[in-house]
């Protein structure tokens, strides 16, 4: 009983933002050839964050702190039934998937270059701890995860990551919904476009392979097996890759860059 008081608004408040985003449902706008999709998600998460910004007190208590870490801490198991999605989409094509697996692999190292090249700029812009957070991937549930658990969301770092996962949850399908039939235009296969679909983003990869989908109707179920596969892949491969490799790479990164711009500044101190 004292559980449902502490949580129950929250998770009421929840339902009712999901009940009014599935009615709304997914809306989509053409510009040219160009469909652009937008997603129930990118609803949920608009109207959750217009909900904070009215000016009451029920609302303020009703975002306090405890209720935001509660759902910062069990948002993961929401994205176990969704993994159990992304399988039973791959099983159908599982020997098509299967013979050109290495190219899947080749992929997840891709995911190395939010580092390589975000972290840098984010250092240079002033960041610090919160720049582990947002150049550590693209700031999805795998990130989410690891930062949570590492750091908790209510860090420097954790801020860093929730900023990302929520600007990507906003923007990213809408500019995935963009990029996919434009490569498909600029002569890219239909498999590779599908492919790289796949960055550990639900929102995202449903917005590029349905619009790609809608562009090569006869290849739909071959473009989402492969964008789910990609999925499905950068989710659990990428878990390791992030582990093993990118956070070494951006703790090496982080260290060096953070210690030549701290003597950058003892050299120059009037310029920030």
């Amino acid at each position: 009983m004292k559980y449902l008081k502490a949580y129950g608004p929250l998770i009421i408040l929840v339902l009712l933002i999901d009940t009014v985003s599935e009615m709304i449902s997914t809306q989509v706008f053409k510009i040219g050839k160009i469909e652009i999709s937008i997603l129930p998600l990118v609803f949920a998460v608009i109207i959750a964050i217009l909900i904070y910004l009215i000016p009451a007190k029920p609302i303020k208590k009703l975002y306090n702190d405890k209720r935001v870490q509660f759902a910062g801490k069990y948002m993961i198991l929401i994205m176990l039934p969704l993994m159990a999605r992304y399988g039973a989409n791959v099983a159908p094509k599982i020997n098509e998937i299967i013979s050109v697996g290495w190219v899947f692999l080749v992929h997840e190292l891709g995911n190395l270059g939010t580092i390589i090249f975000g972290l840098p700029v984010a250092l240079l812009l002033g960041l610090r701890e919160e720049a582990i957070g947002s150049t550590l991937g693209l700031g999805r549930e795998g990130e989410l995860a690891y930062i949570s658990e590492k750091y908790t969301l209510n860090s420097p770092e954790g801020r860093g990551v929730l900023g990302i996962y929520l600007i990507g949850t906003i923007f990213g399908s809408i500019i995935f919904s963009i990029l996919a039939p434009l490569l498909l235009g600029m002569g890219f296969n239909y498999k590779a476009v599908a492919m790289s679909a796949g960055v550990g983003s639900s929102s995202m990869m449903t917005a590029a392979s349905t619009s790609l989908a809608a562009l090569v109707p006869k290849h739909s179920d071959t473009i989402l097996s492969f964008a789910a596969a990609s999925q499905l892949l950068t989710s659990f491969i990428g878990t390791y890759i992030m582990y093993f490799l990118a956070v070494p790479l951006q703790r090496f990164m982080y260290t060096h860059i953070t210690s030549l711009l701290d003597k950058k500044k003892e050299v120059y101190p009037d310029h920030d």
